[in-house]
């Protein structure tokens, strides 16, 4: 499948985008088994020395034994729910790559945003796969080449997977601009290869 997918990146990394990873009949239930089941809570982060709570709201899942920090904050995952094994056995059959993490973002408009930031915390294996399946509003998702300073946008459509893999942690940084034009949430679920402690 990987094969008829353009690498939109092209250079230091691959970022592959997958529109419709999920059938549109399927989206709806999905949708509203998540934000309605997911034991969300709002991300604490750490920054300039102090915490900060974001309006964002995030919850972290995962096989035993896997922990996950970043901003200065410790996660420990939760166990899997169905709901969520059927959604990873989905992305894994699209990848070809087995999962044993999965961190979950709520953004409940355009006003919540993620900054530019790169997903190469040392709990993450080097270089490995990480899934991003977009549910809900569409959002654009940007990239910068930590040299070069070029910049990528693409439009993550509802039910749309987008996959970063090889050097691209190392190369490129990742943000979430704020947009006035939206406001409808967007759940996001970010699976990931992670090293078992």
């Amino acid at each position: 499948m990987n094969h008829n997918i353009p690498n939109i990146i092209n250079q230091d990394g691959e970022a592959l985008y997958y529109p419709n990873a999920i059938a549109a009949e399927q989206i709806s239930h999905y949708y509203n088994e998540l934000f309605n089941k997911i034991s969300w809570e709002q991300d604490r982060v750490m920054m300039f020395g102090k915490e900060i709570v974001t309006k964002r709201k995030v919850a972290f899942y995962s096989d035993p034994k896997i922990s996950y920090t970043y901003s200065g904050k410790l996660k420990i995952g939760l166990p899997w729910s169905q709901e969520l094994l059927v959604i990873k056995e989905l992305i894994e059959s699209i990848t070809k790559v087995k999962y044993n993490a999965c961190l979950l973002n709520l953004y409940h408009n355009g006003d919540e945003s993620m900054g530019w930031h790169s997903d190469d915390e040392k709990e993450i294996i080097s270089q490995s796969s990480i899934a991003s399946l977009s549910i809900g509003a569409e959002r654009k998702f940007s990239f910068k080449h930590k040299t070069s300073k070029k910049t990528i946008s693409v439009l993550l459509e509802n039910g749309s997977l987008l996959e970063m893999k090889g050097p691209i942690q190392q190369n490129w940084w990742h943000a979430l601009p704020k947009s006035k034009k939206v406001i409808a949430p967007r759940i996001n679920l970010t699976f990931r290869q992670m090293i078992i402690k």
